[in-house]
């Protein structure tokens, strides 16, 4: 079931929300990171329901304020620096603690960081890649589900293993319905340690059962795909 989605609260006055005005005037840059700044545009995403968490309705306005997709590897990035336990929520000790370390009060000085936010993918990708397992996985279960990890694998992933298309196939078709952690760890691993072509796999290697699989599928459907069809 998805999650209840509760309405939420738009900007009012100057008092409760900062303007854009304002926020233009805090970009400037002598101005330090204001906490009761960060609170109040926190304000603006949380609902009347529950002001102190920004939930999927929430996130989406968010999403369109930065100029973004919710499917954006940016907003992992931001998610990983919050430390936040739950995909689709935000709580607003984790956006102050993730907007603090980033020194980012309000929406325009955090498009002024989406390159650095880049950087800090770049730069500590396998931490993200791991903090991603327990941000999406349902927390009622203690693996990840193929549906969630396809997605995950996709936005991770999918631009820079060449093998991807032909893994999420293989997961498409396999047996597997859910990834445990194990599995997610050594799937970046493989990713980066083993050649397009296989050529430097090892049968008698340590990984896991579901990545053995996968060689011997990729294999069976390259000798497949080279018999001419009559």
């Amino acid at each position: 079931m998805p999650p209840k989605r509760t309405k939420v609260k738009r900007e009012t006055d100057e008092e409760n929300y900062p303007s854009k005005k304002s926020c233009k005037k805090s970009t400037k840059t002598e101005d330090t990171f204001s906490s009761k700044r960060c609170n109040l545009w926190f304000g603006e995403y949380s609902s009347e329901d529950e002001p102190n968490i920004v939930g999927p309705e929430g996130i989406e306005k968010f999403c369109e304020d930065l100029g973004v997709e919710p499917e954006n590897i940016a907003l992992l990035v931001i998610a990983w620096k919050m430390d936040a336990k739950r995909m689709g929520f935000f709580t607003k000790q984790e956006w102050l603690r993730g907007f603090s370390d980033l020194q980012c009060d309000c929406i325009i000085k955090l498009k002024a960081k989406i390159d650095q936010i880049k950087d800090i993918l770049q730069d500590n990708f396998k931490t993200i890649y791991r903090f991603a397992y327990d941000f999406a996985r349902d927390k009622d279960q203690r693996s990840m589900d193929t549906e969630t990890a396809r997605a995950m694998l996709h936005l991770l992933l999918g631009k820079h293993w060449k093998l991807y298309p032909q893994f999420y196939q293989f997961l498409d078709q396999s047996k597997y319905k859910v990834i445990n952690k194990d599995q997610w760890f050594n799937i970046l691993e493989f990713s980066r340690t083993i050649n397009n072509d296989l050529s430097n796999y090892d049968i008698d290697g340590a990984w896991p059962v579901m990545l053995d699989e996968f060689v011997e599928w990729l294999k069976n459907s390259k000798t497949e795909s080279a018999i001419p069809s009559d």
